[in-house]
């Protein structure tokens, strides 16, 4: 099985944290849309003629395209690629760009799953985020879909930022139980460098984030998702039974995807590529028939170390599977560095693999460090 990610580059605004590609110039949608279904059309082999079971459209904002411009993607995407028989077809949208008609577009065309982007219900860290839409129309998307038979919707939200206190999370986490909405991703606000954000901590217009503001957080986030049937399957996932993103799993069970768009990755088991990330240069090369891309090709070590990396962020572990498919040497070279964190209960050894403790989730990138091949 394989997946298609669709990244659509443009946006209304700048949000004062995102470090994604995207424009606010939104006259080139067109010319976009094209050379989106020409790409499509150039990578039709990528993915070997695998079944396609995901689609996702992510961004930038997705929900600003016509409906001719979708209606242009999904016939090339159904034309050229084996789509399964009933695919999980994720779209990313603002609450601002959610009407009935919009979502009645969507829903002609397959889409069945909703990511949208909430982040608060106050106001004033909408307004500090620059975000488009308000509290008010964040509630009243979620209801205008679940209205229209749109039931599986994930809400994402930003938490670790100073301005956010405590309650205020509880308040937001109160928020979404009421919406009985059935996955919610969480992150924790990071400072990217050369965003609006990292600007204006550097000059002292706003507070630095803390590390430790940002764990109480986690821990909040969680225990509260899990008293309310979330499983906590990826670390900034939480989803109920059956309503886990099978696109973003993908992603960390290692399984292949071809990513279509200025900025967007793809990878075959063997090679990664990343396009460019810039929309004149990705509409350039695709008008000249040239792919918009960069290559790699992966060593031994280096899908040793994203199984790692990829396996300790998810609830699924480290797997002995997966581990019986890397030669014996890095597999006893792993297990020297793991011992020591087993015998600190670090790591769990569970029937299936090895898995991260519950209270060491929110540094899994940096105890997946220590376990990489060097």
């Amino acid at each position: 099985m394989a997946g298609i990610y669709l990244h659509i580059p443009f946006c209304q605004k700048a949000c004062i944290y995102c470090d994604f590609h995207f424009s606010t110039l939104l006259k080139k949608k067109e010319a976009i849309t094209e050379a989106i279904v020409k790409e499509l059309k150039l990578r039709r082999a990528y993915l070997e003629n695998k079944p396609v079971e995901t689609i996702y459209f992510g961004g930038g904002t997705p929900t600003l395209l016509k409906h001719s411009q979708f209606e242009r993607i999904f016939d090339e995407i159904f034309k050229e690629f084996k789509v399964v028989e009933f695919p999980e077809i994720t779209v990313e949208a603002n609450p601002d760009d959610i009407t009935a008609d919009k979502l009645n577009s969507l829903k002609s065309f397959g889409v069945n799953r909703l990511s949208i982007g909430v982040q608060s219900f106050f106001d004033e860290h909408l307004k500090f985020f620059n975000r488009s839409h308000n509290s008010n129309q964040a509630f009243n998307a979620v209801k205008t879909a679940q209205n229209l038979g749109i039931d599986n919707i994930t809400l994402d939200l930003i938490y670790g930022f100073p301005q956010l206190t405590e309650n205020q999370l509880e308040e937001n986490l109160n928020k979404i139980d009421s919406l009985q909405v059935p996955h919610v991703s969480t992150y924790s606000l990071t400072v990217e460098p050369k965003t609006a954000l990292h600007h204006l901590i550097s000059k002292g217009k706003a507070p630095n984030l803390d590390d430790e503001v940002a764990a109480k957080h986690f821990e909040l986030v969680r225990n509260f998702l899990k008293t309310k049937g979330f499983h906590h399957y990826e670390i900034s996932n939480f989803g109920k039974p059956q309503f886990y993103s099978n696109h973003n799993s993908n992603y960390w069970l290692g399984k292949p995807y071809l990513g279509v768009g200025p900025s967007a990755h793809s990878y075959n088991l063997n090679t990664r590529s990343w396009n460019v990330a810039n929309n004149s240069s990705y509409l350039k090369q695709l008008a000249a028939n040239k792919l918009p891309h960069q290559e790699e090709t992966l060593s031994t070590k280096d899908k040793f170390n994203e199984f790692i990396l990829t396996g300790l962020r998810t609830k699924w572990g480290i797997t002995f599977e997966g581990l019986q498919k890397f030669p014996q040497q890095m597999a006893e070279a792993f297990q020297r560095e793991l011992n020591p964190l087993l015998s600190k209960s670090v790591l769990l050894k569970k029937e299936k693999g090895y898995v991260l403790n519950d209270e060491y989730w929110f540094k899994a990138d940096g105890i997946a460090a220590e376990l990489f091949q060097v």
